[in-house]
């Protein structure tokens, strides 16, 4: 049961039976609870032990109830504010009302606010996406914060597919035309399916087919629009002065700057790892509502069950090689190499996988196209183990835990598949 009990109050609904059944002085109990005898005398002479409203009996106002319902529905049919309601009841109801008092009555009726009484206009609902199959693209650039060790801020490149949501980055130096063709390049080779269709904002990264105010003139020959057409890809820009256009990547980069604005970083190499490692979550664990509540790489999977002529490669659940197409040698190699790297180290291990050859040396690139897609480290034997000689203590222990990630989900799926 609730009771109604004030904040300040000095004693429980308990104390407050007791009092009233205890047969005791009033003064010897007042010294036994800790209280004063006023308390004891009130509490004595009541019969229930909730404390009671606070307010006054009588309210301090000049209307009476019938005239106080006569000014609310006034209120409420005229929408009239506050100064205006008030000249109007002066002139015809009662010309003692003051103008807080009328405030205070309106309050006390729910009609204090005529914004709250205003019928809310309904928000027109945002068209829905046309819906498209794998392969049409939104492209977008967000700036990136400047870091301590950096002497200007970078760009990040990223690309959305409406289908499947699946998401690409990328980061460069400068937004430029040549940036802009580098990424459309490297989203290629790293998407599963074929680009048919790509849409951009009008920027000069992208085309020069938007004339603003003579700033440039088409020529027809722009880097970006030149790769599209070599590829046989329709490249569609949006409409000026209208980014919900973008807004599916639009929305992603909000995400973005939500995630860099609760990490603090201290260099660019822990930025760029940071905004990686959240693009792979979002592939791969994080549920769309538009997907039906199923992470991008899902999908994926769904259209190239429907239409695997739309993919030129095979969707994975976790980027890395096909374990069934190497034989037991490479699975040998992999369960064995995490003890091999805690008792030898990172860059011998690389060393010995190196000069055996074979399948040692098809898990040792696997793992080095592991590192460089979560942590840019060189993709090739020689610069990938002079970027680790030269990582600092901090790097290098990342750039270890990654590997051994990576060999331990190896050896899951090995198990797995071999059903160990």
């Amino acid at each position: 049961m609730m009771v109604r009990l004030h904040k300040n109050a000095t004693t429980t609904p308990a104390t407050r039976r007791y009092i009233q059944s205890s047969n005791l002085p009033v003064r010897r109990l007042a010294r036994e609870l800790g209280v004063s005898e006023d308390t004891i005398r009130r509490w004595k002479k009541r019969t229930d032990v909730e404390d009671r409203p606070h307010t006054a009996h009588r309210l301090q106002t000049n209307l009476t109830p019938f005239q106080e319902a006569v000014v609310v529905e006034l209120r409420k049919t005229l929408m009239l504010p506050l100064d205006d309601l008030l000249a109007v009841v002066r002139e015809f109801i009662t010309p003692n009302v003051s103008r807080s008092g009328l405030d205070r009555c309106l309050r006390r009726h729910g009609v204090g606010s005529l914004k709250a009484m205003q019928p809310k206009a309904e928000k027109p609902g945002h068209k829905p996406f046309k819906s498209y199959e794998p392969g049409f693209v939104h492209l977008d650039v967000k700036y990136l914060p400047q870091m301590p060790d950096e002497n200007k801020r970078r760009y990040l490149f990223v690309a959305i597919d409406r289908a499947t949501r699946w998401v690409f980055v990328a980061i460069y130096p400068e937004k430029t035309a040549a940036n802009a063709r580098r990424f459309l390049s490297s989203l290629i080779e790293a998407a599963p399916f074929r680009l048919h269709t790509i849409l951009t904002d009008n920027g000069k990264e992208f085309t020069d087919r938007f004339i603003t105010r003579g700033e440039r003139t088409p020529t027809g020959a722009h880097a970006f629009d030149e790769l599209c057409q070599a590829l046989d890809i329709e490249h569609r820009l949006t409409k000026p002065r209208r980014p919900q256009t973008n807004g599916m990547v639009e929305r992603f980069n909000g995400r973005i700057s939500e995630v860099l604005a609760t990490h603090r970083f201290d260099s660019r190499e822990a930025l760029e790892a940071t905004i990686h490692r959240y693009v792979w979550l979002y592939n791969h664990h994080i549920p769309q509502k538009a997907l039906g509540h199923v992470p991008p790489i899902e999908a994926m999977k769904r259209w190239y069950a429907e239409k695997p002529e739309l993919f030129i490669k095979i969707p994975r659940n976790r980027p890395g090689p096909d374990i069934q197409q190497h034989g037991k040698d490479y699975v040998n190699v992999a369960k064995g190499l995490p003890a091999l790297i805690m008792n030898s180290g990172l860059m011998q291990t690389l060393a010995f996988l190196h000069q055996k050859g074979g399948a040692h040396e098809q898990l040792a690139m696997h793992l080095r196209d592991w590192l460089h897609d979560h942590l840019r480290t060189p993709r090739d034997f020689e610069n990938c183990m002079q970027a680790l000689f030269e990582a600092s203590p901090r790097d290098f222990q990342r750039i270890t835990t990654e590997s051994l990630a990576w060999l331990k989900w190896l050896r899951q799926m090995a198990s797995a598949q071999q059903g160990d």
